[in-house]
């Protein structure tokens, strides 16, 4: 057996062989597309397993290494990096570090999702970053309007608010052409949205998971897709808490001797989840008696304590996701 480590450039990529006594077999450089590592690495007339670090499109190069090895592990690299740590750095020395902890079985792995599942991720982002677009757009037409001292419709995006902008007249040809692109660039973005939205609509609509998780008050399908594209399957985790802290909505923690300091939550994983898991926090503290009363118990009536139990409800709302998944039960408002 082989132990082969890459360091994956896109147009560069290093690989470091090791034998079956953990001794070097074979170093080389591979310049060009991954298409031809995978070639090289098929002219090796033994059985080997690959491991390589994960970055953008680690699941294509998955897809097409998982085809002629035993085995592909992708590494994880924030926490290789906390094993394997060294003054020394460069190709040859990280494809060579890599071989040695596969060698060893130690290297901290990550979940690779089917091609479908990451499509699914990758759109779901693609709308969250066009809902922002629009969002700066629009913040961009109330700061003109503003600073023209100029008062619009309280409901301003409604169609009678936009009739109304769009036929505003400015002293200057200036402001006037400025008002004119916001108001494309925000009709283009709900275009957009849309067409997105009715595609995402359609995943869901299919999916037994987020039908399930929008049983709980205040989750639409923007929050349960997004859970469950990331969960992708609950069986590859062994408790509620290790979700929680997958989607990084658990707190940081410094402990030494008999001291615990604890801080901000950990941001890992993916930001989506945790905006969405807030907004369904909010949702679900006014309509759900029993996520209220865990907000309040939180918050215990302290105007300072608000973030604090707002994002201790969405940690809440992560593990009963969770919980629900693994049983296949849904909400229970008597739980409470």
């Amino acid at each position: 057996m082989l132990y082969v480590g890459i360091d994956v450039h896109w147009d560069r990529t290093t690989v470091v062989i090791l034998d079956e006594n953990g001794k070097k077999f074979k170093v080389f450089t591979v310049r060009g597309g991954w298409r031809l590592v995978a070639a090289e690495l098929r002219k090796l007339r033994k059985k080997f397993v690959v491991c390589y670090e994960a970055s953008t499109g680690y699941g294509v190069l998955y897809d097409m290494l998982i085809m002629l090895a035993e085995r592909v592990v992708v590494a994880h690299p924030g926490r290789l990096r906390m094993i394997y740590r060294s003054k020394r750095k460069s190709d040859r020395v990280d494809a060579g570090k890599l071989a040695k902890l596969l060698y060893m079985d130690c290297v901290p792995q990550v979940h690779v999702p089917s091609a479908d599942v990451r499509s699914w991720r990758s759109l779901i982002n693609h709308r969250s970053r066009m809902v922002d677009e629009r969002a700066r757009a629009k913040c961009q037409v109330r700061a003109l309007l503003r600073g023209l001292e100029i008062r619009g419709p309280r409901s301003l995006w409604s169609r009678a608010g936009r009739e109304w902008l769009e036929s505003l007249e400015f002293d200057s040809e200036l402001d006037a052409l400025r008002r004119d692109e916001l108001v494309l660039r925000i009709a283009h973005h709900d275009r957009m949205i849309r067409r997105v939205t009715k595609a995402l609509d359609k995943i869901a609509k299919n999916n037994a998971g987020v039908a399930l998780l929008m049983t709980i008050p205040g989750v639409g399908a923007r929050t349960a897709e997004s859970v469950m594209a990331w969960i992708d399957t609950i069986k590859r985790f062994s408790s509620v808490r290790e979700v929680a802290a997958y989607f990084g909505i658990v707190t940081s923690v410094d402990s030494s001797a008999d001291r615990t300091r604890y801080g901000h939550i950990t941001r890992q994983g993916p930001s989506v989840v945790r905006k969405y898991l807030v907004e369904a926090a909010w949702q679900g503290i006014r309509r759900s008696p029993t996520i209220g009363s865990y907000y309040a118990r939180i918050a215990r009536n302290d105007k300072d304590r608000k973030k604090v139990a707002l994002v201790a409800t969405a940690h809440y709302l992560v593990r009963v996701m969770a919980a629900m998944l693994r049983t296949g039960e849904v909400w229970r408002q008597e739980a409470a």
